[in-house]
C-alpha cells in the first residue's frame, strides 16, 4: 500500500501534467506555427531519419540499428516521435531510424554521413546539431567558431541534397535552457549566433524549423528548469515530450 507521501507526489505529478496538457502546451506550441512553411508530405513507406548528438542519441542501443526498433530509438524525443508516428499512421508503413551520436559536432556528422544518412536514403531528414559546436569551445579544447558551424552545416546539406534531391529537411534549433547546471554566463549571447545560423540555414534550404529555445523558455513559466532540462542541455522525460510535441506540430505528423 502506498504511503501518503508517495500518493501525494503521484497526485501532484499527474496534476502538473494535466495542467500542461490543458493550458500550457497549446500556448507553448504556438511558437512553432510561424516557423512552419507547410506540413510535410510524408509519403507511404517513407524513411524518416533522426540525426544529431546526445540529445538525439538519448542512450540508444547502437547495435539495434534496424528501423522502428524500440531500443534503437533511445529514451528521448526521438522515441516519443516515432511512437506517435507509428501509432497514428499504421497505414503508411513508415521506417524510422535514430543515428544520433553523443558528443557529435557537425564535422563528425560529415565523417559518418555516407553510412549513417545517404545509404539510408531518407525521405525526411531531421537534424538537431550545434550545442557541442559551441559547448566544446568552452571545455574541450575545440577551436570551432560560429562561422565554421555554419559553413560545415551548409556543406553537409549541399552534399545531402545533391545525393537526395527530394529529401524533406527538418532542422531543430540548438538550445540551452538558462538555469541549468551546465549553463554559465559564457553561453549567452555567444551561443545565440549558432541559433541564428541554424534558423538562416533552415530558411535557405526550405527546411521546417523548430524553435526549441523559445519552447523551453516558455515552458519555464510552468515549471522550473530542473523539471524540463536539469543541466540546460539534456532534456528530462518531460522536456523530451515537449520536443516531440513540437516536432509533430511543426511537421504535421
Amino acid at each position: 500500500m502506498k504511503n501518503q507521501s508517495s500518493s501525494r507526489r503521484q497526485f501532484l505529478s499527474q496534476s502538473a501534467l494535466a495542467g500542461i496538457a490543458a493550458i500550457g502546451l497549446p500556448k507553448i506550441l504556438q511558437a512553432v506555427k510561424p516557423d512552419r512553411p507547410a506540413p510535410l508530405a510524408i509519403p507511404d513507406g517513407a524513411t524518416i531519419l533522426f540525426q544529431g548528438d546526445s540529445i538525439t542519441d538519448a542512450g540508444r542501443n547502437r547495435a539495434r540499428y534496424y528501423p522502428n526498433d524500440a531500443s534503437g530509438m533511445g529514451v528521448g524525443y526521438v522515441h516519443q516521435i516515432v511512437t506517435s508516428l507509428l501509432g497514428k499512421h499504421p497505414e503508411k508503413q513508415l521506417e524510422c531510424y535514430n543515428r544520433g551520436i553523443s558528443g557529435n559536432k557537425v564535422y563528425q556528422l560529415a565523417d559518418r554521413w555516407e553510412d549513417d544518412c545517404l545509404q539510408l536514403s531518407p525521405d525526411v531528414l531531421s537534424i538537431l546539431i550545434g550545442v557541442n559546436d559551441f559547448w566544446h569551445t568552452l571545455d574541450n579544447n575545440y577551436d570551432g567558431t560560429v562561422e565554421i558551424f555554419e559553413r560545415d552545416l551548409r556543406a553537409l546539406l549541399d552534399r545531402t541534397k545533391e545525393a537526395l534531391p527530394e529529401v524533406q529537411l527538418v532542422i531543430g534549433q540548438p538550445f540551452a535552457v538558462k538555469g541549468g547546471t551546465a549553463i554559465t554566463d559564457k553561453w549567452f549571447p555567444a551561443f545565440e549566433g549558432y541559433q541564428k545560423a541554424a534558423r538562416a540555414i533552415a530558411t535557405d534550404y526550405q527546411a521546417t524549423f523548430i524553435p526549441y529555445q523559445h519552447i523551453f523558455d516558455e515552458a519555464l513559466n510552468l515549471a522550473p528548469v530542473s523539471y524540463w532540462c536539469p543541466d540546460g542541455v539534456h532534456p528530462s522525460l518531460a522536456g523530451a515530450y515537449l520536443m516531440a510535441e513540437a516536432w509533430m506540430e511543426a511537421v504535421g505528423g
